[in-house]
């Protein structure tokens, strides 16, 4: 059992109908009386039958074996609708300025900017009756041909259904629309010069049995009854691609269906009568300027909606459904940390490799580099072979390993260039001098080199005249990141550009191709001593870590714990500033602060049952609405007495707050970060204060008076001076910078293969502390 049966039977039926019906009407032009109750009994049906499950076998059924498909899937139960295109939208961008700036100004990582109005790809093949679909490999041409053909054998069983007064199938919201008996042809296999496009589809239906098969073809031709499905132009060897396309074009001119003598009263469908065409061709590819009836089109890449109900889609199993993988894979995919896999989900081959992996994991690994490496091997390597393409001699001499190396110092080059756009001519350069520095290139033209790369695998890719980037960003990424390691450039790129968020992902994924024994261990030592010279910027950032440090010490805890601890007691120290601070862009800051101290404590494994969480988020959104409430009386130059009366009002909301405090301190007594003697006497002495606590009655300027009683209390059981809260923006700069290089440093840990024990440890002992104790080599 397929699952195609109900389908097979109706559209059996269906298809059987329409085929009597033409020869009926019309056979007698090309056929022989006996010939046409050839058409008839049951013979006849078991040949269609044969047909259409013939189809279903080859066309509707899935498994890329280059991305580890181990069984079959049914085309319909994974197939998500596809979104096409006008062609012209994908050359609407003048220079590699433009869509660079375009790029800065999207906030994403993708590099799809098209504006033109996108329409559902089936209701383009409905309205065009030409239709040349185009795109780079794997972006899911040919699929979208095999469900055209799969919902023409759908309308046949639609159309007998209702003839039948029948339920089996039911129509879809919108279905194909023209009744068409389809015909998959793979054009790879026109190797030769004088192969016949109409016998080749003569072919398809003699081998299941139908009479007369070249007369059959002629007169359903003639008849406009085919929908011609000619999959991968671009894969027709190059001997053999003029004599395809000359057979192509004069089949298409040979049978029209001559519409001029429809009158007003025909239907819309029978003025849209002919053979239906759709092929498909890699863009890169289609250069000799296109069929002339042909609209062209070209897919466009998955949104998130599609990325979606493709997922869902997938992990359609019971046992998925019962835990719900494909809510729980697709929030993974979702979430910050993986957006450079996200990206490449906007790719159905690579997409379909993605759902694999986390099928396979119930996951997506912390060591993305395996996951990239691994996408980019499928389009360098697999998809062509499995696709058993034959490829020109120019690019079988430069072979996919040179290419690798090519292209990784392609993409460095215009990494550290902030360059994800580049000429054409940039990349003609830079092939000469890749050539010109290693004797075992081949002496080849580099203008035909790049042809071929943009061709075979479209990673990289022609995004306006003569403008190109890479397909993905995470390729240009991970090809940085893989020069970077082979080239021994970590401590120079560590150097110039590690708080450059730009380099991120870059950087985690140097952390997991970083190779031997000692691993990541030379990156997170360089890391670590770009980091604490940010401590070292003033005097009161280096007094406010030695606190941390001396509050916080316990002769029984690990590194990590020393480490969390300090953090969180630093963390305090921010929060105690924020409820200071009086400008808005200070208190923003400060509330940045703070919460990547707390990540970086969580991630140490200190805020157990998320206590540091809940003590933290205590009295952030007021302090931010003191300070908003005061900058905005400020900006506006209002009175300063009036922005006084607003400061005595959030003081005194602020002093009713006692509870608050005694709260966040009871949070901190839980997770430990402070002496237990000195933690218990602030508890002690902020119950006192309910006593003290202003009445409603009271004057304003005493519940200013108790709210720096309030503050007090902290600091003085704490040992936390007044002068070290008096933060300035560029020394909460310093402390920001610091903390994102030590979360990034913890993710580089993660997405590694080795780190030394030992190093860890040490780098552990010394977060936090006063740059003096930084790590040696």
């Amino acid at each position: 059992m397929t699952g195609f049966e109900p389908l097979i039977g109706a559209a059996t039926a269906g298809l059987t109908g329409l085929i009597s019906n033409v020869v009926k009407e019309k056979g007698g032009e090309l056929l022989k009386k006996s010939d046409i109750d050839l058409f008839q009994g049951r013979a006849f049906n078991q040949a269609v039958q044969k047909y259409v499950k013939r189809y279903a076998d080859r066309h509707g059924i899935l498994k890329v074996a280059c991305v580890r498909m181990d069984n079959p899937v049914k085309l319909d139960e994974i197939y998500t609708a596809v979104q096409l295109l006008p062609r012209s939208a994908l050359r609407y961008y003048e220079s590699t300025e433009s869509l660079q700036e375009l790029f800065r100004e999207s906030g994403k990582r993708g590099f799809s900017f098209e504006d033109a109005e996108k329409k559902q790809g089936i209701e383009v093949a409905n309205a065009q009756q030409y239709l040349m679909v185009l795109g780079g490999p794997g972006v899911g041409k040919s699929t979208f041909l095999r469900k055209m053909g799969l919902e023409a054998l759908r309308r046949q069983a639609i159309m007998n259904s209702a003839r039948q007064n029948s339920d089996v199938l039911k129509p879809q919201e919108t279905y194909y629309a023209h009744d068409c008996i389809p015909v998959m042809l793979e054009l790879r296999q026109f190797s030769s010069k004088d192969l016949s496009i109409k016998d080749v589809i003569a072919q398809e239906f003699e081998v299941c049995g139908f009479p007369q098969a070249q007369a059959f073809t002629e007169l359903f031709l003639k008849s406009g009854k085919l929908l011609v499905l000619l999959d991968g132009l671009d894969e027709i060897p190059g001997e053999a691609l003029n004599h395809a396309i000359t057979e192509i074009e004069n089949l298409v001119d040979r049978y029209p269906i001559d519409n001029k003598n429809k009158n007003d009263n025909d239907n819309k469908q029978e003025k849209q009568a002919g053979n239906r065409f759709i092929a498909s061709c890699r863009v890169a590819a289609y250069t000799f300027g296109g069929f002339r009836r042909f609209s062209d089109v070209a897919m466009a890449a998955f949104e998130d909606s599609q990325i979606e109900r493709f997922i869902k889609n997938w992990f359609k199993k019971p046992r998925d459904l019962e835990v719900d993988t494909a809510k729980r894979c697709w929030e993974l995919l979702s979430s910050l940390d993986y957006r450079a896999a996200k990206e490449l989900a906007q790719t159905p081959l690579l997409l379909t490799l993605l759902c694999v992996i986390y099928d396979e994991f119930q996951d997506f690994p912390k060591k993305r580099h395996q996951v990239y490496g691994e996408a980019l091997d499928v389009l360098l390597r697999k998809w062509a072979a499995e696709k058993r393409l034959q490829k020109e001699p120019i690019y079988q001499q430069f072979g996919a390993d040179l290419e690798l190396e090519l292209l990784a110092e392609i993409a460095y080059a215009s990494f550290v260039d902030d360059q994800l756009f580049f000429t054409k001519q940039t990349i003609i350069d830079h092939i000469q001098i890749f050539q010109a520095d290693n004797d075992n290139a081949p002496d080849l033209d580099a203008d035909k080199i790049l042809k071929e790369i943009e061709i075979q695998q479209g990673i990289l890719v022609e995004r306006s005249r003569d403008a190109y980037s890479f397909s993905h960003l995470t390729f240009q990424e991970y090809l940085t990141a893989k020069c970077i390691v082979d080239n021994q450039k970590v401590e120079q790129v560590v150097r110039d550009h590690l708080i450059d968020d730009r380099w991120r992902e870059v950087l985690l994924l140097v952390a997991g191709l970083a190779p031997g024994k000692w691993g990541a261990d030379k990156l997170l030592l360089a890391m670590e001593r770009t980091a604490h010279p940010f401590l070292n910027r003033s005097e009161r950032l280096r007094a406010l870590v030695m606190w941390a440090d001396s509050e916080t010490q316990d002769a029984e805890d690990t590194p990590k714990t020393a480490a969390a601890k300090r953090i969180a007691a630093l963390a305090l120290a921010l929060a105690l500033a924020l409820a200071l601070a009086l400008a808005l862009a200070l208190a923003l800051a400060l509330a940045l602060a703070r919460d990547l101290a707390r990540d970086l404590a969580r991630e140490l494994a200190l805020a157990r049952d998320r206590a540091l969480d809940r003590a933290l988020d205590l009295d952030l959104d007021r302090a931010l609405d003191r300070a908003r409430a005061l900058d905005l009386d400020l900006d506006l130059d209002l009175d300063r007495a009036r922005a006084l009366d607003r400061a005595l009002a959030l003081a005194r909301d602020r002093a009713l707050d006692r509870d608050r405090a005694l709260a966040l301190a009871c949070e901190y007594q839980k997770i430990n970060v402070f002496q237990p003697e000195k933690i218990e006497r602030l508890i002690q002495n902020l119950k006192t204060l309910e006593q003290q606590q202003p009445t409603e009655n009271t004057y304003s300027k005493a519940y200013v008076n108790f709210s720096n009683l309030i503050q007090t209390v902290w600091e003085d059981s704490i040992n936390l001076k007044r002068d070290h809260l008096d933060i300035s923006k560029q020394e909460i700069n310093a402390i920001n910078d610091y903390f994102y290089i030590f979360q990034l440093m913890i993710r580089c840990k993660e997405a590694a293969v080795r780190v030394s024990p030992t190093v860890w440890e040490g780098i552990e002992s010394r977060i936090l502390t006063v740059p003096d104790n930084a790590a040696q080599n």
